[in-house]
């Protein structure tokens, strides 16, 4: 066959092929349309069973002229040369959602536009993106599309795509993604006419996030927020990781400019800033923010968008790492006052007796606690067990597990400063493996052969060479794992142990060079350190503002 041109019929099949694939792609090309139309509310009701999505939004709308044209090949109102392709600052920009829904589907777009009272609806069905009928209707400012009979004309296309469960699973998570990059958003979503789920408006995708992850709350996360250089700036929102991870990396979350993407080096960049502090095969919840200029990305990669080009790479992974170190102490001021009332509520519930009192009914007066921890003076009042360290401030109580306060204290000093040194006298160990063997010389210990499966040991972390057990701890060492596994088996043997006596002087010693470590929420093993108690909590328990609102007769 020679080479020819293709007709102009084949050329749209092929590219409606690459950017509509499948009801979450429509989903996703008409929501898009109504972010960028400026709606606050948007509604998606889908009956899959009758391959039909509808879209309705309150945006600015679109005139006749507008809804006519709309639906022809790259046509669009977002960008208009070569060089606002390097300026992107909407969702959509190619032109080609609306024509290529219009080639495997029946498409009608209903709309009005806003801010004029003597703007009048109008209604217009599309054939391979051509309006054939026009109509005018009564409708609300805003815009209402509505796709029939997808995919109808190619049968292959839709026996190839997954069950229907899977498909309205991506469409939630496609909504759910853009709930958190847009979070002053309505979000309402119906399947066969009937309520399927809904989304409130946030300041911030801090209020999002719990919506639709079980069992977490807002006082779960936390978020930070940090200007970089020029008009560019980084929203997070962390999971603490006392409270708030889970088993697969599912939820660690990277938006660019209003749209979440894959990118594998920022998503690294979380898990590395969240390492060791996390339980064992546990990963963060997080999502991350970038509002960047738009000079520093190229859209135009991925057919969905979901894959970008970053210019400056490495300088946003530093401040990601930055981000979440800041967000990890702490000193933030947005630290929940209340963060321990949770993890207590069915201690308190099970001291109550039976009254209409609800020890967990919110108190007024709780706003009004300090919320900068770095303005609290945490002092040690007491030790409980010989375990736990009693710590008062001014809006409540915690309570800190020494021992693992302390590793936590003396991990960080070993990553600052890990130093082999000699031993006085050296330590003889036996009937070693080889592969032990190489591990200790990983770590930079001297090792020389002192008789048959006898080998002397020379020298030792600093921090082990005064204990009693410094040769099984070497022996601990010895079974494998990174230098930094060899920080926390050493700072864990090291620390001071449950069951001992502190004075108060040295309580107080730990509390403060625990306050000021850089992840003190958890210890490297990634167990909690402390449990707060909230004078707001202690005032519910014993009913304390109950008795002064009586007493004044209130």
């Amino acid at each position: 066959m020679s080479i020819q041109t293709l007709p102009a019929e084949v050329i749209d099949l092929i590219a409606a092929g690459e950017v509509i694939d499948s009801l979450s792609a429509v989903v996703r090309e008409l929501v898009e349309n109504a972010l960028d139309a400026g709606a606050t509310r948007i509604s998606v009701s889908l009956l899959p069973d009758l391959w039909q999505v509808q879209v309705s939004d309150n945006g600015k709308g679109m005139t006749l002229e507008d809804l006519r044209i709309c639906a022809a090949p790259h046509s669009t109102s977002k960008i208009c040369t070569s060089q606002d392709l390097w300026h992107i600052t909407s969702l959509g920009f190619r032109g080609e959602a609306l024509h290529s829904i219009s080639q495997v589907s029946d498409l009608t777009i209903c709309s009005r536009l806003s801010g004029r009272l003597d703007a009048v609806g109008w209604r217009v069905n599309y054939l391979k993106g051509k309006p054939i009928e026009e109509e005018a209707i009564a409708i609300a400012p805003g815009t209402i599309v509505t796709v029939t009979n997808l995919f109808s004309s190619l049968p292959v296309r839709r026996r190839g795509l997954p069950a229907v469960a899977q498909q309205l699973k991506a469409i939630q998570k496609l909504i759910q993604y853009l709930a958190l990059a847009h979070p002053t958003i309505t979000w309402q979503a119906k399947q066969n006419n009937q309520p399927w789920f809904h989304i409130s408006p946030g300041v911030n995708s801090l209020h999002i996030l719990p919506q639709f992850l079980r069992k977490i709350t807002t006082s779960d996360l936390q978020y930070f927020q940090e200007s970089g250089d020029g008009e560019s700036n980084l929203e997070l929102v962390l999971g603490l990781p006392d409270r708030a991870h889970r088993y697969k990396p599912d939820w660690i979350k990277v938006a660019v400019n209003g749209r979440v993407i894959r990118n594998p080096e920022l998503e690294q960049t979380i898990i590395a800033g969240m390492a060791r502090t996390l339980p064992r095969d546990r990963f963060p919840i997080a999502f991350l923010h970038l509002h960047l200029n738009p000079e520093q990305i190229d859209w135009n990669r991925h057919p969905a968008k979901e894959e970008i080009y970053l210019h400056s790479l490495g300088y946003w992974q530093e401040q990601v790492a930055h981000a979440i170190d800041k967000s990890l102490r702490l000193n933030n001021d947005n630290l929940p006052p209340s963060e321990g009332d949770r993890r207590i509520k069915k201690v308190l519930k099970a001291a109550e007796s039976p009254a209409s009192y609800n020890p967990g009914d919110a108190n007024p007066l709780s706003d009004k606690l300090p919320h900068d921890i770095s303005k609290i003076k945490l002092k040690a009042i007491a030790q409980v067990n010989q375990t736990y360290i009693i710590v008062e401030h001014a809006s409540g109580l915690w309570i800190i597990e020494q021992h693992i306060a302390h590793e936590r204290i003396l991990f960080e000093q070993l990553q600052d400063q890990w130093s082999i040194v000699p031993l006085a006298t050296p330590i003889v160990l036996n009937n070693l493996r080889p592969s032990q063997l190489q591990q200790l010389e990983r770590l930079g210990l001297d090792i020389e052969p002192f008789g048959e499966e006898i080998w002397a040991i020379r020298n030792a972390p600093a921090m082990l060479t005064t204990r009693d057990d410094c040769q099984a701890a070497l022996i601990e060492l010895s079974w494998g794992g990174d230098l930094e596994t060899a920080q926390v088996a050493t700072a864990c043997r090291s620390a001071i142990r449950n069951g001992t006596p502190l004075t108060k002087a040295k309580m107080q010693e730990i509390v403060d060079r625990w306050q000021i470590t850089r992840n003190p929420r958890t210890c490297p093993h990634g167990r909690p350190i402390y449990l707060s108690l909230e004078e707001s909590t202690l005032a519910r328990f014993f009913r304390r503002n109950w008795v002064i609102g009586k007493s004044h007769g209130i």
